[in-house]
C-alpha cells in the first residue's frame, strides 16, 4: 500500500546514529507496508506503530546484511502492528490477572485533572499519605476535588509517588521540561570501549542466536524491546527484585525470556549482577536516570565490567531538564505533554482522553530494540560498544509533530486467522499470540520459550 505522509515522516525521524552510517541510507528505502485501517486517536497512532516496528525490523535487516552479506527485505502489517500495540496474548480458558490498582486513575481537581499511577504498592502508599485517605477510589476522588492539580502533582512526586497533572500541548511546550525535550535527540548515542568480542554464533534464520541480553526493565517499553530481540534468537535474562510485581503485564512481555531474581541491596547479589553483566553482550535497563549510578554502576563502570557492551537505557521524562529523574509511566507522560488534553478536545469528551493504546511505551520499546541492533552492527564494524538513551517523553514529542488523526477506515475486527496456530504453554495456561507484525526475509519471528512468571529461573547464563 502507499506510505502515508505521517508514516514516512516518522520513519525519517526514527533514524538513529550508528551502524557505521547504514542508518542514513535507510531513509531512502521505506519498508513494504501491508494491511489497512487505523486506531481511533487524536494522533496518527497506527502510522506510529508501524513506523516504530519497521525501524526495529530494518535495524535487524542491516545487522543481518553486515553479518551474513545479504540485506533482507522488510515488511510491516499496519493492522497487526496496531493489535500488538494493545496486546498480543489471547488466553485460552483463563483470565489475565488484573492490570490496575483501584486507586490508579484520573481525578478531577479544583482547576483541572490529575492522574495517579498506584500499581506499585510504594507508589500508592506515597499518594495516599499526601491525601491522608484510605485506598479507595471514591475517597481519593473526594480528597482531590478541592485541591489544585499542579500543587498535588508536586506534593505526590516529592513524597515518592507517581502523578501527573493534565497540561495542554501549549503549556508543555513552555514548561521547563518540555523546553528541554525539544532540544534533545530522539536517540542519545555515543561510542563505548573496544571489547574482546567473539564472532556471534547466529545464523541467517536465527540471526541473534548466541547474543546475551541482560534485561533490567519493567513495564512496558523495555520489556517490549527485549521481547523483540528474543523473537530472533537472543538469550534474554530478565532480573527483578523480590518485591516487584506487575501481574497484568507479565504474560504479555516475558515471552521468549528467562526471569530471575536479584536483590541489588544485598552486596553479594549485586556482585552476582556484575558477573552476569561481564558475560552479557547487551544491557537494557529502565531505571530512573540516577538509579544505577547510586549503586556504583554508572555508564563508565558498566563499560569497565564489560568492554564492548551494547548499553541501552530508558527513562520517562528525558535526560536533561528538571524532571530527568522523575518517576513516570506512559499514561502519566500522556497527561503531562498534552496528548490526553488534545484527545479530550478532539472527541468532545468530559475527561482526559489518552491514546487507545500505550503507544509511547510500545514505540519506545521498538526504538530501543533498534538501538541494540544498531549497536551490534557498530560493534561488528569497529569492535566498540555503544551507549544509547531514549525516553517516553521524547517519543511523545515525535508523535505530536504529526498532530491530527489518520484519515483511514477503522481496523477490521480481529478474527481467528490473526493468531498463530500453535498454542503457547505459558505459566498461567495455554494461549495464542497474534501473528508477528513484521517480516524480515529469511528470519521468521518466533520465540523459543513461552511466557514465564517472574523469578521462575536461576540468575545465570546458559
Amino acid at each position: 500500500m502507499t506510505h502515508s505522509t505521517a508514516f514516512a515522516a516518522f520513519m525519517r525521524a526514527m533514524q538513529a546514529p550508528g551502524a557505521a552510517g547504514a542508518r542514513a541510507a535507510a531513509v531512502d528505502a521505506l519498508p513494504a507496508l501491508t494491511g489497512s485501517g487505523s486506531l481511533p486517536a487524536a494522533f496518527p497512532c497506527t502510522d506510529f506503530a508501524a513506523a516504530s516496528i519497521a525501524t526495529a525490523a530494518q535495524s535487524l535487516a542491516r545487522y543481518m546484511a553486515q553479518r551474513f552479506g545479504r540485506l533482507p527485505a522488510v515488511s510491516v502489517d499496519r493492522r497487526l502492528a496496531s493489535f500488538w500495540f494493545a496486546t498480543s496474548l489471547r488466553p485460552q480458558g483463563w483470565p489475565l490477572p488484573a492490570v490496575r490498582d483501584p486507586v490508579t486513575g484520573d481525578y478531577a481537581t479544583e482547576d483541572g485533572w490529575i492522574r495517579l499511577h498506584a500499581n506499585a504498592p510504594h507508589h500508592r502508599a506515597a499518594a495516599l499519605a499526601v491525601l491522608d485517605v484510605e485506598p479507595a477510589h471514591d475517597r481519593v476522588a473526594r480528597a482531590m476535588a478541592n485541591r489544585r492539580a499542579i500543587e498535588l502533582e508536586s506534593a505526590i512526586v516529592a513524597a515518592g509517588g507517581c502523578a501527573a497533572a493534565m497540561r495542554t500541548q501549549a503549556a508543555w511546550r513552555e514548561h521547563p521540561q518540555g523546553l528541554a525535550l525539544q532540544a534533545e535527540p530522539l536517540f542519545h548515542h555515543q561510542a563505548g570501549d573496544v571489547g574482546p568480542n567473539a564472532d556471534p554464533a547466529g545464523r541467517l534464520e536465527r540471526p541473534l542466536d548466541g547474543i546475551r541480553v541482560l534485561d533490567l526493565t519493567r513495564v512496558l517499553a523495555g520489556p517490549v524491546s527485549t521481547r523483540f530481540l528474543a523473537g530472533y534468537g537472543a538469550q534474554v535474562l530478565r532480573i527483578d527484585p523480590p518485591f516487584w510485581t506487575e501481574p497484568g503485564m507479565v504474560p504479555e512481555v516475558t515471552l521468549g525470556k528467562r526471569c530471575a531474581q536479584l536483590d541489588l541491596r544485598i552486596a553479594a547479589q549485586k556482585e552476582q549482577l556484575k558477573t552476569l553483566l561481564a558475560g552479557a553482550d547487551v544491557l537494557v535497563h529502565g531505571y530512573r536516570a540516577d538509579a544505577l549510578d547510586r549503586l556504583g554502576l554508572d555508564a563508565q563502570a558498566r563499560q569497565r565490567i564489560r568492554p564492548g557492551l551494547i548499553d541501552v537505557c530508558l527513562n520517562a521524562y528525558g535526560w536533561t531538564g528538571p524532571w530527568q529523574t522523575r518517576r513516570g509511566f506512559d499514561s502519566l507522560v500522556q497527561m503531562s505533554c498534552g496528548i490526553a488534553d488534545t484527545g479530550m478536545k478532539r472527541y468532545g469528551a468530559d475527561r482526559p482522553t489518552p491514546l487507545p493504546v500505550q503507544a509511547l511505551d510500545q514505540a519506545t520499546g521498538y526504538l530501543m530494540a533498534a538501538a541494540v541492533l544498531d549497536g551490534l552492527s557498530e560493534r561488528l564494524a569497529s569492535g566498540r560498544g555503544t551507549h544509547s538513551r531514549l525516553s517516553l517523553a521524547r517519543t511523545a514529542h515525535l508523535l505530536m509533530t504529526q498532530n491530527g488523526a489518520e484519515e483511514s477506515a477503522p481496523l477490521a475486527p480481529e478474527h481467528a486467522d490473526d493468531c498463530s496456530a500453535a498454542l503457547e504453554r505459558t505459566s498461567w495456561g495455554p494461549a495464542h499470540r497474534i501473528k508477528p507484525p513484521c517480516t524480515v526475509e529469511g528470519a521468521a519471528m518466533h520465540w523459543d520459550l513461552p511466557a514465564h512468571a517472574l523469578r521462575s529461573s536461576r540468575a545465570e547464563w546458559r
